[in-house]
């Protein structure tokens, strides 16, 4: 993605670049770079920031300034063309100086009337200045990188806030890029460093009896402490991944039980073509949805079945399959008629998990129900409880053909948080199935198979796949020095895994040097005493 919605030549907004003038600027070590970056397209004011050290100079000169205006307070100025001296437009400009800037370059602002004519005619006109080019992608963001402005969970939750489309991806966002992450991040780590530093000690200096006897065993006791807070943070359930990218979410069930009609009756809109006709929908449609402020990408799929001769369709099921197997939560749509007419000695709710064995049976997905931790423990051993992981909505439809519907009723009550009955074609209890996915989404009753939960700054929650691979490797290492650290022997070979988990550790936020190592060691220790 474009962060800072960067400017490119190719842009709406055209104007003239000499190859000369950009080899030059390219090569300048710390040009300054400019773009809008309020977006494209028509709008009534569009920003144009300018940062780096010839910010001060291009504001004095485009707003024709003999000083510059008070920081972070707007100016309203006329901006002339440098070279033509022609008005360009009436705009309001603020001044940014360094250190105090997104950037934490100098910088400055114009707002300017957002028409196409008036930014290409700035945007032409700042292309004359020497020295300044258009930024790059994500090129003022990464600035404030290395400015300290950001670390990098700051910057990915920057990229989220500005792709965020519902109010959850909001706040998770806005927390990273606020610093949630990090904080937890750079205690942790400042707690290895402590660590390293200690143990790098013990291996340099307790031969000569210079320091604490007891100094390996409390160090071991802070790292333990400390790899169990990494691993409560790891398991998480990925919920922080799902409300940024999600909950992958999947309508199954046998052909022409309702799930296309469940999907335009959750969309609101027919997405999904609606037919009597067995095996209407051949390929996976999604959408995807905002339920109560958190994303869900539904998915509706062909109806299962194992004795069709046409191949489409079995390319269907074969998509269906797959897409069960990657879902976080599956909406398990079965015929409600189907139930009622069965033998009626088989009619009580007791017998209602053997019919469901059966019908999950005969669409082949015994295994991905499995997998789900609700369903393994209202129908499994007593007590029994799973990971945190995907989840299984049993979902009765064609209520409305049901005359008696106390034994549908009284399944639904027993099986309270997994099955529920609704009619799609009357549009009925339709609101019950938006309300079972909102808790199971949302942390308000402390369900043990929570999918996504309540971003808070004090609970941030991993977001990024990337986050997780690092984490895990800096567990996977402290946890080696652990498990090497009782042979005194291998202690150098221990320490080293601990350098490992630190480095670790640092490509979530950024690098540590070997010198903020040495600044603990000597703050910590009197050597010599």
């Amino acid at each position: 993605m474009h962060l800072g919605k960067t400017l490119k030549p190719t842009s709406i907004y055209k104007f003239a670049i000499s190859s000369v003038q950009l080899i030059k600027c390219y090569s300048t070590s710390s040009p300054t770079i400019f773009a809008v970056s309020s977006g494209q397209g028509k709008c009534g004011v569009a920003v144009i920031r300018i940062s780096g050290p010839q910010s001060s100079s291009v504001l004095s000169e485009v707003a024709g300034l003999k000083k510059l205006p008070e920081p972070r307070k707007a100016l309203l100025r006329r901006l002339r063309h440098p070279e033509l001296n022609e008005i360009l437009d009436q705009a309001l400009v603020l001044w940014f100086p360094g250190p105090h800037s997104f950037t934490g370059e100098d910088s400055c602002e114009l707002q300017v009337h957002g028409g196409t004519a008036v930014v290409s005619a700035v945007l032409g006109a700042l292309a004359t200045l020497p020295g300044l080019r258009p930024a790059l992608p994500g090129e003022f963001t990464k600035r404030a990188f290395y400015s300290n402005k950001l670390d990098l969970t700051g910057v990915e939750g920057l990229a989220d806030l500005i792709q965020a489309e519902t109010e959850m991806q909001r706040k998770q966002a806005l927390h990273q890029m606020e610093g949630a992450l990090s904080q937890r991040y750079d205690q942790w780590r400042d707690r290895l460093k402590r660590c390293i530093a200690h143990v790098e000690a013990y291996i340099d200096f307790s031969e000569d009896q210079n320091i604490e006897e007891d100094i390996l065993e409390e160090t071991n006791k802070e790292l333990k402490s400390l790899l169990q807070d990494m691993q409560r943070h790891l398991q998480d359930g990925r919920r922080g991944e799902r409300t940024r990218d999600g909950v992958r979410t999947v309508i199954v069930g046998a052909p022409n039980v309702g799930k296309s009609s469940l999907l335009n009756a959750l969309c609101d809109r027919p997405a999904a073509i609606v037919s009597s006709q067995p095996g209407t929908t051949r390929d996976v449609i999604s959408t995807t949805l905002d339920i109560a402020g958190f994303p869900m990408v539904l998915s509706d799929t062909a109806g299962l079945r194992g004795n069709t001769s046409d191949l489409i369709e079995k390319e269907g099921i074969l998509r269906a399959h797959q897409t069960v197997s990657s879902a976080d939560l599956m909406l398990l749509v079965i015929d409600a008629t189907h139930y009622q007419d069965m033998d009626p000695s088989q009619l009580y709710c007791a017998d209602f998990w053997r019919f469901l064995q059966e019908y999950i049976k005969e669409l082949g997905l015994e295994e991905a129900v499995a997998q789900c931790g609700n369903i393994k423990r209202i129908f499994g051993a007593p007590g029994e409880k799973s990971d945190l992981g995907n989840v299984c909505l049993v979902i009765f439809n064609k209520l409305d053909l049901i005359e008696d519907r106390t034994l549908i009723n009284n399944v639904c009550e027993q099986y309270l948080d997994c099955v529920t009955a609704i009619s799609c074609k009357q549009s009925e209890h339709l609101e019950t199935v938006a309300g079972e996915i909102e808790i199971l989404f949302r942390d308000s009753i402390g369900i043990p198979f929570l999918l996504c939960g309540n971003p808070t700054r004090e609970n941030a929650s991993l977001s990024q796949a990337r986050h997780r691979y690092h984490l895990t490797a800096s567990v996977a290492a402290l946890s080696r020095y652990l498990e090497m650290s009782g042979n005194e022997r291998e202690i150098d070979l221990a320490a080293y895994q601990l350098k490992q988990a630190l480095n670790a550790l640092g490509h979530i936020t950024g690098h540590v040097s070997t010198e903020q190592i040495l600044d603990v060691i000597f703050r910590d220790f009197c050597i010599g005493k």
